[in-house]
């Protein structure tokens, strides 16, 4: 497992972050439906439906193959995904069993599947010039959910309600609105549906459970607190994070090398944002007015001001390096066994055990106990827990000739079939976002499987802005954000300040609000 890692870099690379809200709507912006589908065969192949159906029309690229019009022709495909990232990779290693099902059903080959991948931080600049010249290089894409808008606006990707329209065994019902709202809908709140979920992804914690199931340890929290220390999920279920940071407390042992938790503080990529957005948004914090576009005045709050104290004054229960951790630090602190507790996404749950793990540290994932995010005091004094979404839909090239364009659509039909999916889930550390992928009992033995599908529940998580200005608002808190926890920033309400006003600006200066940011932001510089 050590080399597995080193080999995909989790350590290094912003691996499958992409939370961005779904229960946030956007508007003041164009209408991506009405844009220029790009300039291709398969342009408007059947915008908004149309009425016609794939027995109306079977040479529509988009109905995928017909029995006929695939027979002995030879394909080239690729697909662009996320570095670094295991079930981003999983296609490719699953691709010749596609393309085993392409030949014995529609009579066509297909080549080895080609790819280009990169980080987080650098796929969307990988593969945006290619789209931007009408290239299609990449049949299918892996992306970032916040990318839709990006993608759609310029024409760039297919409207996935075109293919459900002819296609309606691809409509597949999710497990919750969240699973629509992250990675098919834009602009937000529209109902207008781009991606195809890929790889879903929820927020939760991993705790050593050999050393809360230690009678030594469970007698001296005992002495310690006159309480029982928790063992079960059950119990975690509905904890609150004050009750929960008494338990890392307990744990934590600096002298010792061993830390009571562990969390992402770092700038790269949305490390922080995902990080701190549920200690915002579970205590009645919002990031911005979906409605008007708007930032500034509500980003900039005292509610989020005291959730950002509260997220990075737990510090003291971690290395003096926490202003730097992103993914890979948590599993390494955690599997090394230098930290009881690591909040992490629950995707990455296949990685936090290693066979090879020192002395003390996790090797089997029997020594881990996977839980929700902790509750908090919500803005009504009830327990209430909002987290960020995490994963990646896949999306379609508008650009694709026609014969690419039935690939494409062949590939998605097998994908999602039941049998494809067991092979991603079982074997390649997918999760299931489908009511029916849910309710399988042969993936109720993944042991992260549970607190994942409760942070999938309805009003638990959500995602952030989906709009094409996202990078440049994201690279804007995430150094302003950092700074607090580096201490280059003097306080949580400054970089929230800052933040807010810059991302206000972003905005009014792309035509998406009409507020103008407060006089003198162009010039502001943190502090």
């Amino acid at each position: 497992m050590v080399a597995a890692l080193a080999a995909v870099g989790l350590a290094s690379t912003a691996v499958l972050a992409g939370c961005s809200s779904g229960d946030d709507g956007a508007s003041g912006t164009d209408d991506p439906a009405a844009s220029d589908d790009g300039g291709n065969d398969s342009e408007n192949l059947n915008e908004d439906g149309g009425g016609e159906t794939c027995a109306d029309n079977p040479e529509n690229p988009l109905c995928g193959s017909s029995d006929t019009n695939m027979q002995g022709k030879s394909i080239e495909f690729g697909y662009s995904r996320i570095g670094g990232w295991p079930p981003s990779s999983a296609p490719e290693a699953m691709w010749p069993a596609f393309q085993s099902y392409a030949k014995e059903t529609y009579g066509y080959d297909v080549s080895d599947l080609a790819f280009a991948e990169a980080p987080f931080g650098e796929l969307f600049q990988k593969i945006a010039p290619t789209l931007a010249s009408g290239s299609n290089e990449f049949n299918l894409m892996i992306v970032d959910s916040q990318w839709l808008g990006a993608l759609s606006e310029p024409g760039w990707i297919v409207k996935a309600d075109d293919v459900f329209s002819l296609n309606p065994e691809l409509d597949i019902e999710p497990y919750s609105s969240l699973v629509t709202n992250t990675y098919q809908v834009y602009p937000d709140g529209s109902g207008q549906r781009w991606g195809f979920p890929q790889m879903p992804d929820t927020q939760g914690v991993f705790l050593r459970k050999d050393w809360l199931e230690d009678p030594a340890n469970q007698a001296a929290f005992k002495d310690a607190t006159g309480k029982d220390l928790p063992t079960t999920y059950e119990e975690y279920e509905n904890i609150l994070m004050d009750d929960f940071l008494e338990i890392v407390d307990f744990f934590n042992d600096p002298s010792g090398g061993v830390y009571g938790t562990a969390l992402m503080y770092s700038k790269e990529y949305d490390f922080f944002s995902c990080a701190y957005y549920p200690f915002a948004y579970s205590t009645g914090g919002e990031i911005w007015n979906p409605e008007t576009n708007d930032v500034y005045g509500i980003l900039n709050s005292e509610v989020n001001a005291a959730a950002m104290e509260k997220f990075v004054g737990l510090q003291d229960y971690q290395p003096e390096t926490f202003a730097t951790q992103g993914i890979g630090d948590m599993i390494d602190l955690f599997t090394q066994g230098r930290a009881f507790s690591a909040f992490q996404w629950l995707a990455v749950g296949a990685f936090m055990h290693n066979p090879e793990a020192p002395e003390g540290g996790v090797a089997s994932p029997d020594q881990y106990l996977a839980i929700p995010l902790p509750k908090f005091e919500g803005p009504d004094g009830d327990a209430n827990i909002i987290g960020a979404m995490g994963g990646q839909p896949w999306v379609i090239n508008s650009f694709n000739d026609d014969d690419q364009m039935r690939v494409s659509v062949d590939f998605l039909k097998w994908w999602y079939l039941p049998e494809t999916q067991d092979v991603f889930i079982l074997d390649n550390g997918g999760l299931p976002w489908s009511k029916e992928g849910a309710a399988n009992p042969a993936y109720a033995d993944i042991p992260y499987l549970k607190p994942f599908l409760y942070m999938l529940g309805e009003g638990r998580s959500q995602d952030f802005w989906h709009l094409p200005e996202y990078s440049e608002m994201l690279a804007v808190q995430q150094e302003a954000f950092n700074g607090y926890a580096t201490g280059t920033v003097s306080s949580a309400a400054e970089a929230l300040d800052y933040s807010a006003a810059k991302q206000q600006e972003i905005l009014f200066n792309a035509g998406r609000t009409t507020v103008a940011p407060p006089e003198g932001t162009a010039g502001r510089t943190l502090q």
